[in-house]
């Protein structure tokens, strides 16, 4: 298995076992199971921004970062745009998101200080974490169908060398719960852009179907670009799990048609600053 579901005081999320096996790291995908939240935000809503009651949210992180042993204070998120910026989290960014205003854009966030708790929210689109155990880096990544376009998750390996020192092939990867290519029917700008993107290396990805659609395999194309990205594949974990055919598990947003709550994808260096 490459990722494993671990039940922990009444939640469920789920791990990556190359990340656990080589330790140092706390890190999590979250489902919707475990919370206190209610109707349909029931019962594990992370997310901050869907109406759902604010202390409801806050209990939620509280038993969710307890599990993980992470401080919940310590939490940073971003204002995800579906584009492929890529923000170098400080200590000056603790407490953005939960406790304070977020004064930002990006889908994905990147440290090297032990501690700070980086989250990532999705509801179908692919949640990506990256852990370099040399340099001592971590980053997560928020990838839909735009930011995978834009090669995002590849965007923060280039990034994570760039500013960390970190070698791609040292580099670590869980590419999370998503809506999978059973469910991920599109029209024709999906495949177009990936195909603009990485040229015929995106068509094993892509599968036509009746009157115009296609069926795009999000976790195949990523996993894909962080090869390109000089990542080795015997390094890159892939969740098995579609988070539109297991709504009971997971949020979906097709599935509710916007009426949801959100995962979080997170990830910290352990020790401390």
């Amino acid at each position: 298995m490459q990722f494993t579901a671990v039940h922990q005081e009444g939640l469920t999320y789920h791990t990556a076992d190359g990340f656990t096996a080589v330790g140092g790291v706390a890190h999590a995908f979250s489902t919707r199971m475990g919370g206190v939240s209610e109707g349909i935000f029931s019962s594990l809503n992370l997310g901050v921004n869907r109406g759902d009651d604010p202390e409801h949210v806050r209990e939620n992180y509280r038993r969710f970062c307890a599990a993980l042993g992470v401080q919940p204070e310590r939490l940073v998120f971003s204002r995800q745009v579906h584009a492929d910026g890529v923000r170098t989290v400080t200590c000056a960014d603790i407490g953005k998101g939960l406790d304070r205003a977020i004064d930002y854009e990006a889908d994905a966030l990147m440290t090297d200080i032990p501690g700070i708790v980086l989250a990532v929210f999705t509801a179908d689109c692919l949640p990506v974490l990256l852990y370099d155990p040399v340099r001592r880096a971590v980053a997560a990544v928020h990838a839909g169908w735009r930011g995978t376009a834009l090669d995002i998750a590849g965007r923060a390996v280039a990034r994570m060398g760039e500013v960390y020192g970190s070698d791609p092939a040292d580099i670590l990867a869980a590419v999370g719960p998503c809506i999978d290519k059973c469910c991920f029917e599109t029209g024709a700008d999906v495949p177009n852009a990936m195909t603009e993107a990485i040229g015929s290396a995106a068509l094993p990805y892509i599968a036509s179907q009746p009157a115009g659609k296609f069926h795009v395999d999000l976790k195949g194309i990523n996993t894909c670009m962080l090869k390109r990205a000089g990542l080795q594949a015997a390094h890159i974990s892939v969740s098995d799990a579609c988070t539109s055919c297991r709504p009971d598990e997971f949020w979906s947003h097709r599935v509710t048609q916007g009426e949801r709550g959100s995962q979080a994808a997170v990830i910290a260096l352990e020790g401390s600053a």
